[in-house]
């Protein structure tokens, strides 16, 4: 079950309450029976490793390195308009 950390908007109390998902918020402080508002903080989550690339889930052998030298090919091809056409009187 989460641990939820509520702060008393009157007297200023800070304490945790562990809660299921399924119950309500706190919303009386215990101390001077003030409004309750639940306080968010920063998660413990940290993400290591190389990352999250388009390479990663390519082929090892020579695949990212055709894909580099075609995606650059592309990126310096120019295409010229197109001509415009008009028209002949018949």
């Amino acid at each position: 079950m989460p641990t939820y950390a509520y702060a008393c908007t009157s007297c200023g109390h800070r304490f945790d309450a562990v809660q299921s998902f399924a119950d309500a918020s706190l919303t009386v402080c215990p101390e001077c029976g003030g409004s309750l508002r639940k306080q968010y903080g920063s998660i413990g989550v940290t993400f290591n490793g190389s990352g999250f690339y388009r390479t990663d889930s390519r082929a090892k052998s020579g695949g990212s390195s055709d894909a580099s030298t075609s995606s650059k090919k592309e990126s310096t091809t120019t295409s010229a308009p197109a001509p415009t056409s008009s028209p002949t009187s018949s």
